[in-house]
């Protein structure tokens, strides 16, 4: 009996030290940041816009305010705003619907932080509710305007700075606030420029001035 009992004991100390160690998957599993977004979180659904607006002035409502999407490498957007007028600026109520498209050729850093857009060129459309001349029907003949009255478009022209501020944390997504001017004109004002060379409108009398921001989401 002593005889079988020795080989045995023998036989299973050389099998545990064969046996391989279990796997330490402390080693091999990524530790998960607190901060990291859920899978997918970081997917922009292609009609959510980029960016909200909000501006004073440019022809496009003493407010307005809106959001928009970018474009080839956020050198291109679009925005679409609503603007409001109060009645004591403008003889009655308005409200304003209207689309840009802006193209901005340079982005250059100034810091870590800090970037500069130099030149911002683009257009923009509008169409205003709640003027006199809509309101009061029959005040005039179909033909006493030669143009419309409730519909502009113009060339715009500017520039922003922007601040790059740290990434949403629900979805990873970098974020920018921006403060910006725009230089505009329409349709109407040019007509009347080219149609009054001679002690017609200045050529400063023909732009509009619009201050606004714009802040990623």
């Amino acid at each position: 009996m002593k005889k079988l009992l020795l080989p045995t004991l023998l036989l299973a100390a050389l099998g545990a030290k064969a046996a391989p160690a279990p796997a330490d998957t402390t080693a091999t599993t990524s530790p998960v940041k607190a901060d990291t977004p859920p899978a997918g979180a970081s997917e922009r659904k292609w009609f959510r816009p980029k960016h909200l607006v909000l501006q004073t002035g440019g022809g496009l409502g003493m407010v307005a305010a809106g959001a928009g999407y970018e474009f080839a490498k956020n050198h291109l957007e679009t925005d679409i705003l609503i603007g409001y007028v109060p009645k004591y600026y403008a003889g009655s109520t308005l409200s304003l619907a209207s689309l840009k498209f802006m193209y901005s050729p340079f982005h250059l850093p100034v810091g870590e932080k800090l970037q500069v857009v130099p030149l911002t060129v683009g257009a923009y459309f509008s169409y205003t509710h709640g003027t006199i001349n809509d309101e009061l029907k029959g005040q005039y003949s179909a033909d006493y305007y030669w143009f419309s009255t409730d519909t502009r478009y113009g060339p715009l022209l500017g520039s922003r700075l922007t601040f790059l501020a740290p990434p949403v944390a629900a979805t990873g997504q970098p974020r920018k606030i921006s403060v910006y001017y725009e230089l505009g004109s329409n349709d109407l004002y040019l007509a009347s420029w080219f149609n009054n060379q001679k002690g017609g409108l200045a050529f400063s009398q023909l732009l509009t001035l619009a201050l606004g921001v714009k802040a990623d989401f």
